[in-house]
């Protein structure tokens, strides 16, 4: 007769051996989480939101404006075609890098005028007649803090007034910053008449216009 063959038991798994697998897919994962967690850094720290200003020979005070400045200029452009340039040159003219009454307590950098139930302040200010200065009291909106005027100034620019939505057009079609800024001048925002050439020259001091992603 046939010697019956003994069959082979299967082997168990070890308590030991099932942890080293749970432990490998564990491994795997947090690996993934690792590398998920490294891409979106890359991301942010290549996205225009992160973007920091630096320049050789310009006062930290004056970066540190810029930089304050810089994000929220960036995603207005993105949203309302408003070269960032623009938005940093004027937010430098009108409101001397931050120091100004209306931009230090009253978040406005822009000089933006209020509109009777807005909430504002009055203040001197100069306008021009003929060319020439004077001193006069105006009413100027009155914001939360800086973000809410960079928003509210592309807003403007964006949509006119409400007498006539179109009136900031050449600002917003604008191939380039020159164009823009005279854009500013001819469109009624300021009645400096060396008002364009004063911007232009500020984005062109600081190179600001490497900003400006849209520019066709």
């Amino acid at each position: 007769m046939a010697k019956k063959r003994k069959r082979k038991r299967p082997q168990r798994r070890t308590k030991k051996a099932k942890q080293s697998k749970i432990t490998g897919y564990g491994l795997i994962i947090l690996i993934v989480v690792l590398m998920a967690g490294a891409i979106g850094a890359i991301k942010f720290v290549n996205s225009p939101s992160f973007t920091r200003y630096t320049q050789n020979g310009v006062s930290k005070q004056h970066q540190e404006f810029i930089n304050k400045v810089l994000p929220s200029a960036i995603d207005v452009q993105k949203k309302y075609k408003i070269l960032a340039s623009i938005t940093l040159g004027q937010a430098i003219l009108e409101s001397n890098w931050g120091q100004s009454q209306l931009a230090s307590k009253y978040n406005n950098l822009f000089g933006v005028k209020a509109d009777p139930n807005q909430k504002s302040v009055e203040l001197s200010t100069t306008e021009y007649t003929n060319g020439k200065p004077q001193t006069v009291t105006g009413r100027f909106r009155v914001y939360d803090n800086w973000n809410q005027s960079i928003e509210a100034h592309a807003q403007l620019l964006a949509h006119g007034t409400d007498w006539n939505n179109m009136q900031y057009k050449e600002v917003v079609q604008a191939n380039n910053y020159k164009q823009s800024a005279a854009g500013l001048s001819s469109d009624g925002y300021a009645t400096d008449p060396a008002y364009a050439q004063k911007i232009i020259q500020i984005i062109e001091k600081y190179h600001l216009n490497k900003y400006d992603k849209n520019q066709k």
